[in-house]
């Protein structure tokens, strides 16, 4: 149904949403569109829901990486992320985790020391830099080749604001390209040696066998200078730059070794680092899940809502063609707030009964959950039991065995006088108030109420008096 194609030099992954043939589905595709043979599935392996949530988080936070906390993994997902959504591959469920897990990825950069510490030698020797000028923005810096690692340190350098760029090549055009990209400059290697006076940081990484910085022309750089600090970085296996330029006074040289060193402590760093990435990464988890799930029963919280209006809009219906017909209005008021209600309440209390008969506890619990807010703060006594047929024609016989029958319940306050109201009797001289089958009389302090076998509510104030009006 979605999906975002994660594709780097170490690692392709799919994240996607879809049941099980999907998945099988998308292994099938693999197979046939880079003709795999089966053995290829033995390198897959399948993450879902938590653990799948944990593994994009990680990948994001640079925890999965190779090289522990890197930052470059995040950009690349970030593109994968804009790559779905151009091609429409991209939906609310993905497109929320998505969200979310840049969110998170900021929040262990900001929150631990994953990232601090530098732990590639491009890095490293940017770091270094750091320690000789605090700020990048009125330095010059010029590169001595245009391979990968000339280009990450590029990368850091623009990143920290660096004031000039050069960039040096025996090839210019390659020197042009990596310069335009960071928005440098760029030199032949040819003019190297006169351009060096300009710079206050120098780091060279080329494959040339001799080296490509002379004793001599940084002397005289440094003459040219007038003493001011050279920071000169030679991370070339041979040297680039001589070892006896050392021995100038304004020349801080550092060379792979001394970054070697800074690298191994800022992976030690970083690994010290993880267990706090570790519980982000599970707080995060939880409460991305708790908010999924929530999401989950909208449509349900809907269809419930739904389902509600539709018995208003029957009951109020029926309302106004009784108010036509002449019918008293609290009559009607009356019955409008009864029907609805025994409508509203018939499933659920089928459903509940259900569920007592098969000790469903998590449903009955459920439901008394939902009914938090109706409980009142002194425990509500619920009694069951059985009574007759109140007749108007026979009422004081049959007030008695009702009145009776009440006492006999374990209610939270004794049972007075039982009072019939003789308006509220029927035309047909039928019973007004059916107390047949099963009742439960719900009492609490002064008030009580009896909900009848077919989910007629008969409701009694002071001394227990029950009103014909209540039902139909």
């Amino acid at each position: 149904d979605e999906a975002v194609l994660l594709s780097t030099c170490n690692r392709t992954e799919f994240y996607v949403v879809a049941n099980d043939n999907g998945h099988e589905a998308l292994k099938d595709w693999l197979s046939s569109s880079k003709q795999l043979n089966e053995g290829f599935r033995d390198s897959l392996f399948d993450l879902e829901d938590a653990e799948a949530i944990r593994h994009i988080f990680r990948v994001a936070c640079g925890l999965d990486s190779m090289v522990l906390g890197e930052p470059q993994i995040l950009g690349q997902l970030k593109d994968a992320w804009r790559d779905a959504q151009e091609s429409g591959a991209l939906g609310s469920q993905l497109g929320r985790l998505m969200q979310h897990t840049f969110s998170v990825a900021k929040k262990v950069r900001t929150d631990t020391e994953i990232g601090s510490s530098p732990v590639s030698v491009a890095y490293a020797s940017v770091h270094l830099a750091q320690q000789f000028f605090a700020n990048f923005k009125k330095q010059t810096a010029i590169l001595v080749g245009a391979g990968v690692t000339i280009d990450l340190v590029a990368k850091h350098l623009k990143r920290k604001n660096i004031g000039r760029l050069f960039i040096a090549n025996r090839n210019l055009n390659r020197a042009r390209n990596l310069a335009h990209e960071h928005g440098g400059y760029a030199l032949p290697l040819s003019e190297l040696a006169g351009s060096l006076q300009e710079a206050d940081i120098l780091i060279s990484s080329t494959a040339s066998p001799e080296p490509v910085v002379s004793y001599e022309a940084m002397k005289a750089a440094a003459k040219a200078r007038k003493s001011k600090p050279i920071f000169a970085c030679d991370i070339a296996v041979p040297r680039d730059i001589h070892p006896d330029v050392t021995k100038i006074d304004s020349v801080y040289l550092y060379t792979i070794d001394d970054l070697d060193k800074v690298v191994m402590e800022g992976q030690s760093s970083r690994e010290s680092a993880v267990n706090d990435a570790n519980r982000i990464l599970d707080d995060e988890i939880s409460r991305y899940l708790t908010v999924q799930r929530a999401r989950e029963t909208v449509p349900t919280i809907n269809a419930l809502r739904e389902h509600g209006e539709s018995v208003r809009d029957e009951v109020l219906a029926q309302a106004h063609r009784r108010i036509a017909n002449g019918a008293d209005g609290q009559e009607v008021l009356e019955y409008a707030t009864a029907a609805m209600l025994k409508k509203l309440l018939h499933t659920p209390s089928v459903q509940l009964r259900k569920a007592g008969e098969s000790s469903d506890n998590d449903l009955v619990q459920a439901a008394r959950d939902l009914n938090v807010e109706a409980v009142s703060e002194k425990p509500v006594n619920v009694t069951r039991g059985f009574a007759s047929v109140v007749n108007p024609h026979e009422q004081s016989e049959q007030l008695a065995q009702v009145e009776s029958f009440l006492s006999g319940l374990a209610l939270d306050r004794e049972v007075g006088d039982l009072t019939f109201d003789p308006q509220a009797s029927n035309s047909t001289g039928g019973p007004d108030v059916a107390l047949a089958g099963s009742v439960v009389i719900v009492s609490n302090e002064n008030k009580a109420a009896a909900l009848i076998g077919d989910g007629s509510r008969v409701e009694a104030t002071g001394d227990l008096a029950i009103n014909s009006r209540a039902t139909d």
